[in-house]
């Protein structure tokens, strides 16, 4: 897919993955609508933009994603102004255990949400022209990151979800690819949770298993996950994928071998799902 004239949204764009994601978005020749609940730091990325795109390029929406209202709302004001929509980024994101159902509201509730106003927009059924939707998981969707149980539960059904409905739209002719993003921790503000007993909630005592991981697999530059984004945005052979992305790279996870492959008159019904592979790091 070529991005040039393409047009964009993408939650939790002010700061961290978001506002990467926006620019690279940008850099390529899409039009952006920016959706934040942060509306000083959305507002103050948007004037920034628009030094370097013009302000035709972008519009900054303050959005809450736990809101239908909002959300709705910003879906709307994004066609109205853009016409059309060909690429959403469910990215918006918190970490926060003690704060467990607001978690998952944002992680979890957001991305669903967010994902069905996409399908609603672009798949062909309603007159779309049909698109690409990239919801950010992350490597936590993928292996338990005991610090942080209820971060851990909403990413692996961010995974789940988008899988699920990529074979979904495939099958029913939506038009609309779904692929995943699953970072390793990243240099961005989501990371305050390590020093923040508020957020660690009851794992407080675990945060030193945590900056031990870090210390294993270091911190990604936003920038290399931006990457790793385009090439799911772009590679239009991609639907129902999940990359992984690490200091070595980005890594798509082979899921071929799991019980739906195998005839359901074999499948014990205790039989559990195998876990995906994952290369060694």
């Amino acid at each position: 897919m070529a991005l040039d004239g393409k047009v964009a949204l993408v939650t939790g764009a002010a700061q961290g993955l978001g506002k990467s994601f926006s620019d690279i978005l940008l850099k390529n020749g899409a039009k952006v609508a920016l959706l934040d609940v942060n509306e000083a730091a959305g507002k103050d990325l948007k004037a920034s933009l628009d030094e370097e795109f013009g302000e035709d390029r972008t519009i900054f929406l303050a959005c809450d994603v736990t809101s239908d209202e909002q959300l709705k709302d910003a879906f709307q004001k994004t066609i109205e102004r853009f016409s059309k929509m060909d690429i959403v980024c469910n990215n918006a994101g918190i970490i926060d255990e003690k704060n467990w159902e607001k978690t998952v509201a944002i992680n979890l509730s957001g991305v669903v949400r967010g994902t069905y106003l996409a399908l609603q927009h672009m798949k062909k059924e309603n007159g779309g022209e049909g698109g690409i939707i990239v919801n950010v998981a992350s490597l936590a969707g993928l292996g338990p990151l005991l610090t942080n149980p209820i971060y851990t539960a909403t990413k692996y059904g961010v995974v789940g979800f988008s899988r699920a409905l990529a074979g979904a739209s495939e099958v029913s002719g939506y038009g609309v690819r779904i692929n995943v993003l699953c970072p390793n921790f990243a240099k961005t503000p989501l990371l305050s949770f390590r020093t923040n007993k508020e957020q660690a909630g009851q794992f407080e005592n675990l945060m030193s298993i945590t900056n031990q991981l870090m210390e294993k697999f270091g911190l990604l530059e936003v920038s290399t996950v931006a990457e790793s984004f385009l090439q799911l945005v772009t590679d239009e052979s991609k639907n129902g994928a999940v990359l992984m992305v690490t200091k070595k790279g980005g890594t798509y996870v082979d899921y071929s071998k799991t019980m739906w492959d195998i005839p359901s008159t074999s499948v014990p019904s205790t039989m559990p799902l195998t876990l995906p592979e994952l290369p060694p790091q």
